[in-house]
């Protein structure tokens, strides 16, 4: 009788247990799923995240390949085609498009006529060229102090996309932006291709010479423009003649132009520029 009686209670107690270890397994199960999703989450956010990390670096990447370069500065030595600091003198005639001057030295070194120039002749004393001189010394100083620092700005950029390319010898290259060095002397034997869109830049830093070979010309394709290239150049430049220049140079010291050479840009030096029968045009 007692057998009988403990039977259906045990029977109860084991249908009990079997259902706690069901429903614990159900939890458990659960809670793996659970977890389980979470870690898929996490791994599928963490991809997500190297995904977009990957696409922002290549953009940068891009950007910087395809002319992030900033413009170099040039204050109010940008409103000079011709900027010397100890003269410019002529072999008659020349054409030039823009504003000259000469400071420190006195405007008796500047050579070139008023009938040379469509622009304003700026000395710093009534020695300058008649009729059309005009006399301020403070415009000047500030122009040259300006041209200065946009040398030094650009022979500092650092990092350089390119770095001595051709071993100095550019001849029958096409240059895209960017910032370009050389260690020593740079040579343009034949025509070059500057190519690229109107608001890239290019910043060529020479260490020592620039020398273009007579009838070489540079042409700009893309929509490249002239007042964004700069030529920071330590040694004297010299433009063959009857050569084509594109750019702004910024010299720390002359630049020649040989008979027949024509520029699309300016010319910043920090001793003197010599003309020779020479067009010389401000780019807009």
């Amino acid at each position: 009788m007692k057998l009988k009686k403990l039977l259906p209670i045990t029977s109860l107690l084991l249908v009990a247990l079997m259902s706690s270890c069901s429903k614990d397994a159900g939890t458990s199960a659960s809670s793996m799923s659970v977890a389980n999703n979470n870690k898929a989450a996490a791994a599928t956010s963490t991809a997500i995240d190297a995904a977009l990390k990957s696409s922002k670096d290549k953009s940068s990447s891009t950007k910087q390949k395809s002319g992030s370069l900033a413009v170099v500065n040039l204050g109010v030595a940008g409103n000079f085609v011709i900027l010397s600091k100890s003269g410019i003198t002529d072999v008659y005639k020349s054409t030039v498009t823009g504003d000259i001057g000469t400071s420190p030295i006195t405007g008796a070194a500047i050579k070139l006529s008023c009938a040379e120039v469509a622009g304003t002749i700026y000395s710093v004393d009534a020695a300058g060229p008649l009729p059309c001189r005009v006399t301020n010394a403070s415009r000047l100083t500030t122009a040259v102090g300006n041209m200065q620092t946009a040398y030094t700005d650009a022979a500092g950029r650092s990092n350089p996309n390119f770095l001595n390319l051709g071993a100095g010898n550019i001849g029958g290259k096409t240059l895209t932006p960017g910032l370009y060095k050389w260690t020593s002397a740079l040579v343009i034997p034949t025509n070059i291709t500057i190519s690229g869109g109107p608001n890239d830049v290019w910043i060529f830093q020479i260490a020592g010479t620039l020398n273009m070979s007579s009838a070489v010309k540079i042409t700009l394709a893309g929509g490249a423009q002239a007042k964004n290239i700069f030529w920071q150049t330590s040694g004297a430049v010299t433009l063959g003649t009857t050569s084509h220049f594109e750019g702004n140079i910024l010299s720390q010291t002359g630049i020649n132009m040989e008979t027949g050479a024509s520029i699309n840009g300016r010319m910043l030096a920090q001793t003197a520029v010599t003309l020779q029968m020479n067009a010389v045009t401000q780019p807009q």
